[in-house]
């Protein structure tokens, strides 16, 4: 029944694409286009291309080595993107269509003289057309017009609006492609914690997410990170999940330069759900050879507050889900608690476990505007910092990027959460 369902929903997404991309190349290409030239052709060629592409992309991690996945996940994923700000672009252009095609009219109106206006034009036929009589010519707002008239019309008016359509989904997806091979930027947040020590207040802790070293994102991606929380010199860092898309033997060179994350109180990592598309244990092990401490459904005590880390819930399937009980069962509740998880959907359990603060990433702030929109309607708190009784939740918006190595309207971060006692 599973297997049924699951083949259902890819065959529906399958024609969602084809008639997505049937729309695209009908305004892209046929309609500003003459029958047999050569941009028909190309343009027809890459409406087949393009989404075998991306959807090679989309599920080349677990079917190709990564060598191979690098070849096709630049185009695939930039095509993702670039498609999605297309259709959004030329679907506002339908409302703007008919306005322009007017304006059209009225000017050529307006600038023709009022002899030629009314003077009847021949238009030729054409291989299995015949020419519409002389006496029966359309009209339009400054008199007669003909069929040649109005298609140069609509070809004008539909060049226009693809043009346009093109730019801004040029300029929008470029401008987030460089958001994102330029690194995160840091972020601060204060939170208050009333547990806290005095002593403590001011404690600074680096918060890192989701920075999806894969076929797009590597090393150098890595380096600029570590380099950007050591610039701050944190008290401590956490790295909560979707550190890779690939093995250890695959992505463990990009994941190296963590080894040169400093901090007084040390690095810590939680696994979120790429890991275990990934293989979650040997991530594990490497993780813990490079000096960053995994937290596993477990917690250190650090001198101001306890910091706790529990797995991701897609290690459920694989018996290694998250466990509060061991993670926060035996605690000292007089202690402030600081929760190392994945994703924001645990707050409920963090709450009945009595923490203080859980540090969070996984929904990319949306990534690509409007999936803002979309990952509310899966996650409690989609990007920044909230209360949930005497719980707050932080999560980050992410370091990285998944999939389309592009950003828009959820810039990357690295986030320094300030601690603040409100102790006298």
């Amino acid at each position: 029944m599973k297997i049924a369902v699951m083949a259902a929903a890819a065959l529906g997404l399958i024609a969602l694409l084809g008639v997505a991309h049937w729309y695209l190349w009908r305004r892209l290409v046929r309609d500003v286009s003459r029958p047999g030239g050569w941009y028909r052709r190309a343009g027809t060629v890459l409406a087949f291309l393009l989404p075998a592409l991306m959807l090679l992309a989309a599920v080349g991690g677990r079917a190709f080595p990564l060598a191979v996945e690098r070849w096709f996940a630049w185009p695939g994923y930039l095509w993702m993107a670039v498609g999605l700000y297309l259709l959004l672009a030329l679907l506002a252009g339908e409302v703007l269509r008919p306005l322009l095609l007017r304006l059209h009219r009225g000017r050529t109106a307006a600038t023709a003289p009022a002899a030629t206006a009314a003077a009847p034009v021949t238009v030729p036929a054409t291989p299995g057309t015949s020419a519409p009589p002389a006496d029966e010519p359309q009209t339009g707002p400054a008199g007669p017009v003909r069929p040649a008239v109005e298609a140069s019309r609509r070809l004008f008016v539909s060049r226009v609006v693809a043009g346009g359509a093109a730019a801004v989904a040029v300029g929008v997806v470029g401008n987030g492609t460089y958001g994102v091979l330029r690194g995160p930027r840091l972020k601060h947040v204060t939170v208050p914690l009333a547990k806290l020590p005095r002593a403590a207040h001011g404690y600074r802790i680096a918060v890192v997410s989701d920075i999806h070293l894969g076929p797009i994102l590597g090393k150098a991606h890595t380096r600029r990170i570590v380099d950007t929380i050591n610039a701050v010199q944190p008290d401590l860092v956490t790295v909560v999940g979707d550190l890779v898309d690939g093995t250890v033997p695959e992505l463990g060179p990009a994941a190296r330069p963590l080894a040169d994350l400093r901090a007084e109180d040390g690095a810590y990592f939680v696994t979120g759900n790429h890991e275990y598309f990934s293989g979650a244990g040997p991530w594990v092990e490497f993780v813990r050879e490079l000096g960053v401490h995994p937290l596993e459904n477990d917690r250190v005590e650090l001198p101001w507050f306890d910091l706790a880390g529990v797995n991701d819930i897609a290690g459920t399937a694989q018996g290694q889900g998250p466990d509060y009980g061991r993670a926060l069962g035996d605690r000292d509740r007089a202690r402030a608690a600081v929760l190392m998880a994945h994703q924001p959907v645990t707050i409920h359990d963090s709450v009945r476990h009595g923490v203080d603060l859980q540090l969070s990433g996984h929904t990319h702030g949306g990534q690509l505007w409007p999936g803002n929109h979309l990952a509310e309607l899966a996650n409690p708190t989609v990007a920044g910092l909230e209360r949930y009784g005497d719980t707050q939740l932080y999560v980050t918006r992410g370091a990285g990027a998944w999939g389309p190595p592009v950003r828009v309207g959820a810039p990357s971060d690295i986030t320094v959460v300030t601690l603040a006692s409100l102790q006298t």
